[in-house]
């Protein structure tokens, strides 16, 4: 029987990006719907739970994405509205590839240096990858902060990881380099996850500091969010400090990613969110 996986998309095109990396988890055919909402989707979350005998359901699947978290989220809780007893389907969330590229990334800093107890920042830590990434470091037993141009940016990314995960987490305004520099001047952990090609650190900023241990940036786009650091670092030793660039830990994250992909078809009551997703890439990593 063909495992079939329904990539229903927030999007108005669905991602071609989570489309390969579906078919190169194992499934044998996707179907992709864009522009989905909780208020559209009851006919096609019903066609994938109606159509299939109970020992064959593991068979189908259903992934969540798209550019928005917030909307992914949604659509992710509306979709399992519609299931009940002995109808419903496994299903994963990675809006933005968010839960996979947060997971992979603190999963392999993790490997560099115990979470619990240390200083991390996340800069430009307000879109789905600094978030989930900052909610997971907190569940680690980090002491989390998470930065942004504007305070307001900051309190509201909190305010949503405080909703999802019951973590604290500190807002930073920090508004250029300088700021950005300051910001981290007590941190052990410094992760970038910013809009591609902007610059939020600068070497001077981290180079001397004698607190830092590990430093991540997720932007694989020149200019790179930690200047000083290389995309293809992979627990590289730079002034004293461990770096993991952007390719250093998406090795992982694509791994991961397959890897979910097909443990969606184990059976049909799988559910991937952040939590999941991160246990199996400390595992992995």
């Amino acid at each position: 029987m063909k495992k079939l996986l329904f990539q229903f998309d927030t999007d108005t095109h669905p991602s071609s990006f989570d489309t390969v990396v579906a078919y190169d988890g194992g499934a044998d055919h996707v179907i992709t719907h864009g522009g989905l909402t909780p208020e559209n989707i009851s006919s096609l979350v019903e066609g994938t739970i109606f159509t299939r005998a109970p020992k064959d359901k593991k068979n189908t699947a259903i992934f969540i994405g798209g550019s928005n978290m917030a909307a992914g989220q949604k659509l992710f809780l509306a979709v399992q509205k519609h299931f009940f007893a002995g109808f419903q389907v496994s299903i994963m969330l990675d809006s933005n590839g968010s839960n996979t590229t947060a997971a992979a990334a603190v999963a392999k800093i993790a490997t560099s240096t115990p979470l619990a107890g240390k200083k991390a920042v996340i800069l430009g830590g307000t879109g789905p990858v600094g978030q989930r990434a900052a909610a997971m470091l907190a569940l680690e037993g980090a002491d989390v902060s998470i930065t942004s141009r504007h305070i307001f940016g900051a309190e509201e990314a909190c305010f949503a990881m405080k909703e999802r995960f019951n973590v604290d987490l500190t807002p930073i305004e920090a508004a250029d380099c300088d700021a950005r520099g300051n910001a981290v001047a007590d941190a052990n952990i410094v992760l970038a996850t910013g809009a591609s090609g902007i610059e939020l650190l600068k070497t001077e900023h981290w180079q001397n500091n004698p607190n830092l241990e590990v430093i991540a940036d997720a932007n694989a786009t020149p200019p790179l969010g930690i200047g000083g650091t290389e995309m293809l670092d992979k627990g590289v030793d730079r002034h004293g400090k461990i770096i993991w660039g952007a390719i250093g830990f998406g090795t992982l994250k694509l791994a991961l990613h397959r890897a979910c992909i097909a443990k969606l078809f184990e059976d049909n009551k799988q559910t991937f969110d952040a939590e999941l997703i991160f246990k199996l890439a400390k595992e992995m990593a």
